[in-house]
């Protein structure tokens, strides 16, 4: 220490010491803004293990933003659970996605006030946790038994949660609701089901090459395999063997009309019954399950729909073989070069062909209409996209991208799930024709076995890039609509 002439103490500085700024200079404001701004990269704006809010699920859904009660949960709490899992319960029954069903069990809780819960989604259960603070937990299992042609039903249901978010509707009006849906006549009788299956089984013969007469023989031919569907559920036999049986009386069906030199073609006859037996809505949400974070419920989904494909391979099968051992003279398994009428005529096909699988989904009849009009424009679409040398494999792709945004945007705008509007429409694109020529190789044509499993394995490829393309379509028409969601409901609330 020394002493400085004013008599002071003065205090000096470590060697090591770093130069000070006096606390009359002001920091430098460029370099606080750098600091800032690096602060900002290096750290995030929120922790990273902080837990997503059950509500941001909705983003993206129809069901986003929604009105949330605020009054905290009421005191009949399993109330509304078991509200919510009727609801779930009755979705997943008419074909919903697990992703459409999650969405719609947040925002209905949510907006009855139960905000601290967890939803578990199988491929044939639902379990919801309910965890207030300082209460004890409550947990619920609802189990699906049974699946039913409901479209109708669906979009009612989306209405019905679409009111509830709105805040325009009270649990006891919104159960009365659901038990109204669930207990409504479906908009067509039994007979104009199993008509539509005929129309639409005459049209795609058309559709993929067929004469009038092979025409006449599809629409009598898949009435009959309806018939016996509907008789051997009621006996409650597996569905396995119940499609294994309708695909085994279409094949053995048609050879027997080319047994007696009746002037068809066999293979196409054989086609359009196997596009009504396809699992198209179950693929579609399988796929859906999978893209979206549901893995569970996508293996079940697919294993189903997987045994409804076999139980369609295993029935050509067997009747092809029994049709050889009869002596039945070797089909002509063709190769489809497209229709013999003119565009025209062939975009009419496809019109009559989506609205009959409208009718046979029990779609509402306000939406049969803007069906088949999408179904129409896919259409169009693939049939420019071959023109312009896409091929067989990637054009039916294309187009389903197209049908799914098209179909996200329309049921948006018509208050519907976007399933309802896409799987009817997308129905045209698959590739029957190819199944049975590919069984065909491999159960007559020994020879050939090899080209008869590449063509089942493309078969099998363009299936599931028809049920992707669906959902990249749906993604992809997001970012597109999400005020028409908002917009219905503000006119809900102006009504």
């Amino acid at each position: 220490m020394k002493q400085a002439k004013s008599g002071k103490t003065v205090r000096p500085l470590p060697t090591d010491a770093l130069p000070t700024t006096p606390h009359t200079v002001k920091p430098d404001k460029s370099q606080l803004a750098s600091r800032r701004m690096l602060r900002k990269l290096v750290q995030g704006e929120s922790p990273p293990t902080q837990a997503m809010s059950i509500v941001e699920r909705l983003a993206g859904s129809p069901y986003s933003n929604p009105l949330i009660a605020r009054n905290g949960p009421d005191a009949s709490a399993r109330k509304t659970l078991d509200f919510a899992l009727g609801l779930a319960e009755t979705m997943f029954r008419y074909g919903a996605g697990a992703l459409e069903v999650e969405t719609s069990i947040i925002a209905v809780t949510t907006a009855f006030g139960l905000e601290n819960i967890e939803v578990d989604i199988t491929n044939q259960s639902v379990v919801l946790n309910y965890s207030p603070k300082e209460h004890t937990p409550t947990s619920v299992l609802r189990v699906v038994r049974s699946w039913t042609n409901n479209y109708a039903g669906l979009t009612q249901i989306h209405q019905l949660v679409t009111d509830i978010i709105d805040g325009g509707l009270t649990r006891v009006e919104a159960s009365e609701r659901l038990k109204e849906i669930t207990t409504r006549t479906k908009p067509f009788a039994r007979w104009m089901v199993t008509a539509a299956f005929g129309i639409f089984a005459a049209a795609i013969v058309a559709f993929i090459g067929g004469g009038l007469l092979g025409s006449l023989i599809g629409f009598g031919i898949c009435m009959a395999v309806d018939l016996v569907s509907r008789t051997l559920g009621k006996w409650r036999v597996p569905e396995f063997f119940a499609v294994a049986t309708s695909a085994a009386l279409v094949t053995f069906t048609a050879m027997g009309f080319w047994w007696l030199k009746v002037d068809i073609e066999p293979a196409l006859v054989v086609s359009a019954g196997i596009l009504l037996l396809l699992p198209t809505g179950r693929l579609v949400s399988a796929t859906q399950d999978a893209i979206n974070g549901f893995p569970v419920t996508a293996g079940g989904r697919y294993l189903s729909a997987f045994f409804v494909f076999a139980g369609i391979v295993a029935g050509i099968a067997v009747a092809l073989v029994v049709g050889l051992m009869l002596g039945i003279e070797q089909l002509d398994v063709i190769v489809s070069q497209g229709s013999i009428y003119p565009l025209p005529v062939v975009v009419v096909l496809v019109f009559i062909a989506v609205a009959m699988i409208c009718i046979a989904e029990q779609t509402d009849v306000k939406l049969v209409l803007p069906t088949s009009l999408v179904g129409v424009a896919g259409y169009l679409l693939y049939y420019w996209v071959l023109t312009l040398g896409f091929g067989y494999r990637l054009a039916p792709a294309v187009a389903a991208v197209f049908i799914g945004m098209l179909a996200r945007i329309v049921s948006l705008k018509l208050g519907a799930p976007q399933l309802v509007v896409a799987v009817p429409a997308v129905m045209f694109l698959y590739p029957g024709l190819t199944i049975f020529r590919s069984m065909y190789d491999l159960s007559v044509e020994s020879e050939v076995m090899t080209s008869g499993a590449v063509g089942l394995f493309n078969a099998l490829t363009i299936i599931l890039a028809i049920a992707g393309g669906v959902v990249l379509g749906d993604n992809l028409a997001r970012p597109f609509t999400r005020g028409l969601s908002s917009n219905e409901r503000r006119s809900n609330r102006r009504r």
